[in-house]
């Protein structure tokens, strides 16, 4: 067996990103996975490349990242007859994936009770924005609203209190929410290995916004006392963000400051900053972070980035680089560690791989993501559909090849 995942076959009946990228790291084990989409548009998440204020590109990067190594069932399942093919497919399949909105499942019949009748030993997915129960189930949500603005992040990453809130980047939560329904259903499928039985598993986008901002979530529960955000200097000196000459940012985290806080004002030459009492202990540079951050920001502001970084590095401080996009082409961390993989058929473009591993197992080499309707013709002939059928499912508009 090449790769761990691939006598599995999945089904992905969803739309956009967190519910179809859980897919996509299945693919990447080698499992096989078969997309389902609209014969006419496709999914409408080809088109996310559109939105406003995205980086413009004659390739569709959404869509390649999220949706290598698939095949393209263009199904219209408004139709009886496509869901004939639906059930053939359902009755060979291991795992099917679904994000669409409790209304419209109902509508297309796709909702658990009505797929696992047709093989009980499948794994049905679901991935909601809100969940599975209550008064806002049936709502409509991104990770933008779900993931990002409902479980607090929002609020809280703002420069201060007072600063309007910051945006997410696309598929900001979509992709860590993937990789939680990824888990659950890797469980279902041990569970499987078990009992010999399929199951239910879910996640959904607000779930994962909370538990990524779990910390400020407990300390709510927990009654604590929030600290008002005054922007730079609330966390200290030390856990601070800072710029450069050269006008790039960096951040330190100095979490264990009696072991790093000399070790920066060595590898600054700045030792002398020590003997101010201001300074020399750690209540002492809380109390007067602010007066700390000045001679900080003076000294980083006199070295470029490139210089300020070596010094860093064999400092032993930790610190990170707030990279910017193209930092990460040339990164020779990322490069080593192979968090950037070629395209088989495309071998002039990288994509970014999933962020999971296992010792032993290799991870299959994507192919690039699939044109509408791309694999519709080949699926059918699997399923025992002659050319006479799967022509006259095209004329009717229910397919497309």
């Amino acid at each position: 067996m090449d790769h761990l995942l691939e006598k599995i076959t999945v089904i992905d009946c969803a739309s956009y990103i967190a519910g179809p990228a859980a897919a996509t790291i299945m693919s990447d084990f080698g499992a096989r996975v078969i997309k389902i989409e609209s014969p006419d548009i496709g999914d409408s998440y080809r088109s996310l490349l559109r939105l406003p204020g995205l980086p413009e590109s004659d390739e569709n990067y959404p869509w390649i990242l999220t949706s290598r190594n698939k095949e393209s069932l263009a199904l219209d399942l408004k139709f009886k007859e496509a869901h004939v093919i639906l059930h053939k497919l359902i009755k060979k399949a291991d795992i099917f994936i679904t994000n669409y909105p409790f209304p419209i499942r109902a509508k297309l019949k796709i909702n658990a009770e009505d797929i696992l009748e047709e093989n009980k030993k499948l794994i049905y997915a679901s991935l909601s924005p809100y969940g599975e129960k209550g008064e806002e189930k049936d709502k409509t949500g991104y990770d933008a609203t779900a993931w990002w603005a409902r479980s607090g992040l929002m609020h809280a990453v703002r420069n201060n209190s007072n600063s309007e809130p910051s945006s997410s980047t696309p598929g900001m939560g979509d992709h860590p929410t993937a990789s939680a329904l990824f888990g659950a259903i890797m469980m279902a499928l041990y569970k499987r290995e078990i009992t010999g039985e399929g199951s239910e598993v879910s996640s959904s986008l607000m779930a994962n916004g909370l538990w990524s901002n779990g910390i400020y979530n407990q300390a709510a529960l927990c009654g604590a006392n929030f600290v008002e955000n005054t922007g730079r200097g609330t966390k200290g000196a030390l856990a601070e963000k800072y710029k450069c000459k050269d006008g790039r940012w960096f951040i330190l985290v100095m979490l264990n400051e009696e072991r790093e806080w000399p070790l920066l004002l060595r590898c600054l030459k700045r030792e002398e900053v020590n003997d101010d009492k201001r300074f020399n202990t750690r209540e002492g540079r809380a109390k007067n972070s602010l007066e700390l951050m000045k001679i900080l920001d003076e000294e980083f502001l006199s070295k470029d980035w490139g210089q300020l970084k070596e010094l860093f590095e064999k400092s032993g401080v930790t610190f990170g680089s707030i990279s910017e996009p193209y930092d990460h082409i040339n990164d020779q961390q990322i490069s080593d560690n192979e968090f950037f993989t070629k395209f088989t058929d495309k071998e002039d473009l990288l994509t970014v791989d999933s962020p999971i591993f296992m010792k032993d197992e290799k991870k299959r080499k994507p192919q690039t993501a699939p044109e509408i309707g791309e694999h519709t013709r080949q699926i059918l002939e699997e399923l025992n559909y002659d050319k006479k059928e799967i022509d006259k499912l095209e004329n009717k508009k229910i397919i497309r090849t």
